[in-house]
């Protein structure tokens, strides 16, 4: 589907789940077409890419370069077979390419560690199992190979009909990039800001020390921007990018608001906060004890970014004691 002049959205299957898409994006150029996102390594994203590439009359071997906005595996996992088809170059963000090898090749020191800020924030031993390899079914929906560039914030990608500016924006993934096409004012924010979720933002053995408060600076960088059309890796495409970024804010805000009054009446683990703060699931509200075990693990990690940030702004102290860490409000 065209959704800009020269700009083709094609909608990536998720396996195993018909409901969920990644939006990938093909840019049209006369040196050659930019493919952004590339979806899940599997043989339905490639050919939903195929199918979505013939529409728009163009042809998969044009595609010269694949820019990633992160290395989640719904949009790098099947860069490297393109890479492999059509000779494209794929190009990501530094910082997000150093995790590929941890991530999917050499993962086991990533279970480890995972399941060890699981257990020092008060998941009980009979839910470690799951929750620690809760996101290891996706490794199998990637082919894990090192780009050929590696981008900064600040570089620009041009097939000489368009020009992006990389826009760091961790958060979500700490080597995140946006990318915004100042002459057009319109940015492609990958999973950034969505239009109808909020994007998830946790604190993990990769996500960085404080990545909500990296989010939050990153979401600030882009309300300075001109922006008349967002772009984004689920979901409809929008404007208005201050308002939805208003929005994100005050989810924040509110999420903040809940954690601070769990602590009111006690000492609690991360795990034990994340119980009882209100979540999302199936587009309605739902309890810690309703989510599936890899939403679990998400609400888990969420609650720590959030008691993090809380850390750095001193509203929150964080105790050790017998081997588990513990959470107190400080006002």
């Amino acid at each position: 589907m065209q959704v800009l002049n020269g700009v083709h959205q094609i909608k990536s299957p998720c396996p195993g789940d018909a409901s969920w898409y990644t939006n990938v994006y093909v840019i049209e150029g006369g040196d050659g077409h930019i493919l952004v996102d590339s979806g899940w390594d599997s043989q339905e994203s490639l050919w939903a890419l195929q199918e979505g590439i013939k529409a728009a009359n163009l042809k998969l071997r044009d595609i010269t370069k694949v820019v990633i906005t992160h290395i989640h595996p719904d949009h790098y996992g099947l860069s490297s077979k393109i890479k492999q088809i059509c000779g494209a170059q794929v190009a990501i963000h530094r910082i997000d390419a150093g995790f590929i090898s941890p991530r999917y090749k050499d993962f086991a020191n990533l279970i480890k560690k995972t399941e060890e800020l699981l257990r020092q924030n008060g998941v009980p031993d009979n839910e470690l199992p799951q929750l620690k390899e809760a996101s290891l079914w996706m490794n199998k929906y990637v082919t894990p190979d090192a780009p050929e560039v590696m981008l900064e914030d600040g570089d620009t990608i041009s097939n000489d009909s368009f020009e992006f500016e990389v826009l760091w924006t961790p958060g979500h993934s700490p080597g995140h990039i946006c990318l915004y096409e100042r002459e057009r004012r319109f940015i492609l924010t990958g999973d950034h800001v969505l239009y109808d979720t909020t994007p998830h933002v946790g604190l993990n053995p990769q996500s960085g020390d404080n990545p909500l408060g990296n989010y939050i600076s990153s979401l600030k960088k882009l309300e300075r921007l001109k922006v008349h059309f967002i772009l984004p890796g689920h979901g409809p495409m929008f404007n208005a990018l201050g308002l939805i970024i208003e929005k994100i804010l005050q989810h924040h805000e509110e999420r903040k608001r809940a954690i601070m009054q769990s602590l009111r009446n006690g000492l609690k683990t991360a795990y034990e906060i994340a119980q009882q703060i209100p979540w999302m699931a199936n587009e309605g509200r739902s309890t810690f004890q309703d989510l599936a075990v890899w939403d679990k693990r998400m609400a888990v990690t969420e609650t720590l970014a959030h008691l993090k940030l809380l850390i750095e702004e001193d509203m929150v102290g964080n105790v050790d004691m017998d081997g588990a860490s513990l959470y107190l409000a400080k006002d």
